[in-house]
């Protein structure tokens, strides 16, 4: 039985996990961050990446076995979810920039969950982690996904002990 879940806008949520790494589609997300999503599509959402095709090409290296990898940038994003490309799909989202899932959110689509993994600059900002920081500028951001419904963890592997944003520091 196909289950389909939907948004009070009435869209199908395609987008079943959100992560945060600058490292973008790497081992750890190839393994156990997107196998364990149940997603069919692991997409990364990042301009700089999808406009440079030597990376472009060894980051689709890495896609995990048996799922669909999209690298693509944020317009490009935008565009195929507002026009339901993704609707019968289950997309797990990577990118950089916090404010990607929040703009995602303000055109419509459900985010059940994000996880944070790495950030550059881990010494700026507020450590939330041996391995990731918020910044102050991002502080605003997580706690709008937040108000929106969003679950946000700071959680490197899926081993790890996922612990709470709200808890790990105050917005």
């Amino acid at each position: 039985m196909r289950r389909i879940l939907t948004c009070e806008v009435g869209n199908v949520m395609s987008i079943v996990l959100g992560g945060v790494d600058y490292r973008l589609l790497h081992g750890i997300v190839a393994s156990m961050w997107a196998p364990q999503s149940g997603a069919q599509r692991v997409m990364v959402i990042d301009d700089r990446t999808a406009n440079d095709p030597i990376i472009k090409e060894s980051m689709r290296l890495g896609k995990p076995a048996g799922m669909a990898c999209s690298i693509i940038t944020e317009e490009t994003a935008m565009k195929n979810f507002k026009a339901g490309k993704y609707d019968d799909h289950k997309v797990f989202v990577v990118c950089e920039d916090p404010g990607v899932f929040l703009r995602l959110q303000e055109a419509g689509q459900t985010i059940p969950r994000i996880v944070i993994g790495i950030t550059r600059d881990r010494d700026s900002g507020t450590k939330v982690s041996s391995r990731a920081s918020v910044k102050n500028e991002e502080k605003p951001i997580y706690k709008k996904l937040m108000e929106n419904g969003c679950e946000v963890d700071v959680q490197f592997t899926t081993t790890d002990k996922a612990v709470k944003l709200s808890h790990a520091m105050e917005l």
